[in-house]
């Protein structure tokens, strides 16, 4: 069996009286779309932050693509899409792109080819209009997430991490989002994404953990959820 793209073993982490996450366990498995699902406040972004190494853990043990924690180059395999999104508004979104290809690095050359077919992948560029050229703050709220969303492909990573991937979306732009995680998964990568809509956890992900108030309430695979709850 190969390493898990994913081990938390007894994570624990607090914030002054509030414990965040308790004693946490976790193995997500390559080549999976996994899911985070709770309320808001539940410990879904501490532990994704765990994860990336942004919050250290106050005990516990975290490895990722069979390394501790992010080692040295594990950091150029992962992607990541954060709850509070940003790009620079007033530059073109192609030189965003270009950058932030750059910070994982990827040559000019190939980034150039990896934008152009995601811009058309996600319809950011159409016969009738190339988004690529304009700026962040001419898009749409959908668009402007859509980028994001790109620029955390674009070095083409094994492990992608996307926190609320589709709030705040339109349908049209959501479903977008969802095919592309479904081709990630069918391309072999690992995919970990937090919600609070057991909907698109049910359509998307093959395992589920299922948080509140930090502890974690129900570990395992889509499928057997379903067969619990009953038709």
């Amino acid at each position: 069996m190969s390493e898990p793209a994913v081990r938390i073993a007894n994570v624990h982490k607090r914030f002054g009286e509030t414990v965040a996450v308790r004693d946490l366990s976790l193995v997500i498995p390559r080549g999976s779309v996994y899911g985070l699902l709770g309320p808001n406040g539940a410990g879904k972004t501490t532990t994704i932050r765990m994860v990336l190494d942004i919050i250290v853990p106050d005990s516990g043990s975290i490895t990722i693509l069979g390394q501790p924690h992010l080692a040295a180059g594990v950091s150029d395999r992962v992607g990541y899409l954060p709850e509070e999104r940003g790009l620079y508004k007033k530059m073109q979104v192609r030189r965003v792109l270009r950058f932030l290809a750059e910070l994982k690095g990827v040559e000019p050359r190939v980034a150039d080819r990896r934008i152009n077919e995601w811009l058309e992948r996600l319809t950011l560029r159409t016969p009738e209009k190339d988004w690529g050229d304009a700026k962040v703050d001419e898009l749409s709220r959908g668009m402007q997430q859509k980028v994001q969303f790109i620029g955390t492909l674009l070095h083409n990573p094994e492990l992608v991490i996307l926190d609320e991937p589709f709030s705040g979306l339109d349908p049209i732009n959501a479903q977008a989002l969802k095919d592309t995680v479904l081709e990630l998964r069918n391309a072999g990568k690992t995919v970990i994404f937090s919600t609070h809509i057991m909907d698109n956890a049910e359509r998307l992900c093959d395992s589920v953990c299922i948080i509140a108030r930090g502890d974690k309430v129900l570990d395992r695979e889509i499928a057997r959820v379903k067969a619990d709850r009953g038709p």
